[in-house]
């Protein structure tokens, strides 16, 4: 099996690398993507485990890029982790995360709701991706809400009373970092917050996949985004977005699996995508 969407505590999973790759081992999966959100930390820290459980890794990540206001989620493949302007990239992404993580915090003790931040700021300066994930789990800890779900329906969702917007690249800008860093680029799943108009522009603009095969995509909207791409002439990815069993994406790894024959044709693309610094 295939998973190429996982997630690990470098940015909004529970498990660390070496445990992840531990698990996917067990799972039965053969061939993983570590897809932490604005990191490659997950991803480099899984390559020793990685090569001692027989798996193959394919190194990854998940950037938010920023349109319209909204966030919008491109997956990285087989890109050069050590590539300078992608890590100057990803430095400036996660500078924002703690700006925005500290504005939401401001936001949460205006409403009544004060939580402790300094634990969630503490972990992004030893390099952990933060963001909503980790406000929403100190909401539940203060007890203001019962669930991290309640926390975005109350607060943290795009219309939620402390809603920060994110600063950040173009979806398209995205595209271009991950190409500039050797790898191939795939909108992460189209059908949780509907952007399709995106979709042909951003193809025009390079992009490469989508990722049509989603925990949270049923099997009809899995083969729209799959005739979607064949109509563009866009390759398809696909992986579980699993953080864990966090209630987030999907609850076991490998719930969601691309076929061999679509990951050969990844293989081929990125070995026509050169690498630079």
């Amino acid at each position: 099996m295939i998973d190429l969407h996982l997630h690990t505590t470098a940015s909004d999973g529970t498990l660390t690398p070496s445990e992840l790759v531990f698990r996917a081992r067990a799972a039965g999966l053969s061939i993983i993507s570590i897809t932490d959100h604005d990191t490659t930390a997950g991803s480099d820290a899984a390559r020793d485990a990685a090569r001692d459980a027989s798996l193959q890794l394919v190194p990854g990540i998940e950037i938010t890029a920023v349109h319209e206001g909204r966030d919008v989620h491109v997956l990285g493949y087989f890109i050069d982790t050590a590539s300078g302007s992608l890590q100057a990239v990803l430095d400036r992404q996660r500078e924002d995360r703690v700006r925005r993580v500290a504005e939401m915090s401001d936001r949460l003790s205006a409403l009544g709701c004060p939580i402790e931040v300094a634990p969630v700021l503490a972990a992004a300066g030893r390099g952990r991706s933060v963001g909503r994930p980790q406000i929403a789990a100190a909401l539940v800890d203060a007890g203001h809400v019962l669930t991290p779900g309640e926390a975005f329906e109350r607060f943290l969702g795009f219309d939620g009373a402390a809603y920060v917007p994110r600063r950040g690249t173009s979806p398209a800008d995205v595209v271009a970092i991950i190409h500039a860093a050797g790898g191939i680029a795939s909108l992460a799943h189209p059908g949780v917050s509907p952007r399709d108009q995106l979709i042909a522009p951003l193809a025009a603009a390079g992009l490469d996949a989508i990722e049509a095969g989603h925990s949270d995509h049923d099997a009809v909207t899995e083969a729209r985004y799959r005739a979607l791409a064949a109509d563009l002439g866009l390759l398809v990815t696909a992986g579980s977005d699993y953080h864990g069993g966090t209630g987030h994406g999907a609850d076991r790894l490998g719930a969601v699996s691309l076929s061999a024959e679509d990951f050969e044709e990844l293989v081929r693309a990125a070995g026509h995508r050169p690498a630079s610094a």
